[in-house]
Parts: C-alpha cells; sequence; structure tokens
C-alpha cells in the first residue's frame, strides 16, 4: 500500500484552499513586482507573473519539455498551449488525477519519484519548479544528464538554504552553496543565475495572513470541542503526534510564516543550465 508522505497531503490541501480563496490551480509561489500590491485578490496575477516569467527563459529551439513534479497541471497546460511537447512527472497519486482531467491525453504522465523514472525518451529541456528541493541532488543530476538531448536545458526556479543561523518556518530546500559547488562539477554550462527572492516572498505574507485569520480559528474552535467533549481520545491524540503538532505550530500557526522570515533563511533562484555536449 502506498505510504502518503505528508508533504503530499500538504500539496493536496494547498490546491484546496488555492482553488476556493485565491481561484487560481497553480501551486507555485507568486511573482510580485512593486507596483502589484500585495492582496488575496491580486494572487493569481502573481502566479501568471511566475509562470510568464518561466516562459520567458525557456530557450530558442527547445521542442521538448518534461515538467518535473507538475502539481496541477496547470503550468503544463499553459506550455502545450505555447506549442511545447510536455511529458508530467506526478509522485502523488491524488495530484496526478487533477492532472488526468486536466489535460487528458495530451501529455505522458509518469506516476513516479523523478529519479525512479524509466523511459526511452529524451526532452530538451527538463524543468523543475518547486519541485529541485524534494529531488535527492546527486540522482536528480545523474537522471537528467540521462534525460536530456545533446545541449539539452535543466531550467531550475525554486528556493534554496543561506547559510544562516536559527531554524526556518519553511523548511525544504537544497543548501545553495553546496548546490553551486556540486553543479561546477557537473557536466553543465551555467546560463543564467536570477534572485527573485525579492519577488516572491510576499507570497510568505499571503501565506501567513490565511492561516492567521481563517486555519488557526477553525483549529482553535475544533481543538475547544474535541477536548470538551472528548478529553480522553484528545489527549492521547496529542500525546500520539506531538511532534507533529509541534511542528504544525512553529512551522504553520505560530504567525512566523511571512516574507521577511522566508528572505532571512532563504533564496528564491532562477538557474538555467545547458548540457555539455
Amino acid at each position: 500500500m502506498h505510504k502518503v508522505e505528508l508533504k503530499e497531503v500538504g500539496l493536496d490541501i494547498g490546491l484546496a484552499f488555492a482553488r476556493h480563496f485565491y481561484k487560481t490551480d497553480y501551486l507555485h509561489y507568486g511573482y510580485w513586482p512593486e507596483a502589484l500590491s500585495v492582496d488575496p485578490a491580486n494572487v493569481l496575477e502573481a502566479q501568471e507573473n511566475y509562470a510568464n516569467l518561466l516562459l520567458k527563459h525557456i530557450p530558442d529551439g527547445v521542442n521538448s519539455i518534461l515538467d518535473v513534479g507538475c502539481g496541477s497541471g496547470k503550468f503544463s497546460e499553459k506550455l502545450l498551449d505555447a506549442g511545447y511537447t510536455v511529458d508530467c512527472v506526478s509522485p502523488s497519486p491524488n495530484l496526478t488525477k487533477h492532472v488526468r482531467e486536466r489535460l487528458g491525453e495530451r501529455v505522458e504522465i509518469f506516476e513516479c519519484r523523478y529519479e525512479d523514472l524509466k523511459t526511452k525518451k529524451y526532452y530538451d529541456l527538463i524543468l523543475c519548479s518547486e519541485s529541485f528541493q524534494y529531488l535527492l541532488l546527486e540522482k536528480a543530476m545523474a537522471q537528467t544528464q540521462e534525460l536530456l538531448n545533446q545541449k539539452g536545458h535543466l531550467l531550475i526556479c525554486d528556493f534554496f538554504k543561506r547559510d544562516v543561523e536559527g531554524k526556518s518556518p519553511v523548511s525544504g530546500g537544497h543548501k545553495i552553496e553546496r548546490f553551486l559547488k556540486y553543479m561546477q562539477a557537473q557536466p553543465f554550462r551555467q546560463i543564467t543565475d536570477i534572485d527573485i527572492t525579492k519577488e516572491t516572498a510576499p507570497s510568505l505574507d499571503i501565506m501567513r495572513d490565511l492561516i492567521q485569520e481563517v486555519i488557526a480559528p477553525t483549529w482553535n474552535i475544533v481543538a475547544y470541542y474535541m477536548t470538551s467533549n472528548y478529553p480522553r481520545f484528545s489527549k492521547l491524540f496529542s500525546f500520539a503526534f506531538r511532534k507533529k503538532i509541534a511542528q504544525a505550530n512553529r512551522k504553520y500557526l505560530s504567525g512566523g510564516t511571512s516574507g521577511e522570515q522566508f528572505a532571512h533563511f532563504k533564496t528564491y533562484r532562477l538557474f538555467l543550465y545547458q548540457k555539455n555536449s
């Protein structure tokens, strides 16, 4: 039986909230230029800005793209509509259902981890949009070398850990220094490195406000009801899942998930690499 990971559940819940509150199927951060007000009403526009930024950095001559960790398939759809041939990697069974509903037979969906993917296909570009943080670096890069055509490209848009003291309320991300040092020894040439931390960090302010204004009060009401009416069960549940509850409180309910905190602990980068021939 497939063991469901917490990050998989988080993505599924994130999609439900994104659809209901922000009317969007994108699961990635938004790109907020100074002229765009950081407001829930502008989330979709910010996410479209992000999607257009990715499109802008796809090199000329690229035809076939492998979208690694394609989320709901919304950006893959945008790539298809732009004329690219696209396949998807979707390790989450529930998200895969959304991708199939959206894209049908327009793509081949590999329902596995990227590191475990087996195919005879080759691609002009491999895209990791907020999925690179979940990959095992060495195995993922070995896989990328195998799947890219000669002089093919790797486009990464994701956040990385800065080398600073303290514990970030936002988990995930490879250490930026280790990543850059590792890539120097790989058969890839770096073409682009753009720091978009400032433009993506406001997405965390939107998330913080949703948590504080909607999710936290709801959680507290449910906890109050359960404690009052089912004290023994609540005590047992709290003890059994104390680590997960503490993690959720630190990560989501403490109010520390903000753009300022994100920018302190993380650096959000857009990298474009080309495979050496």
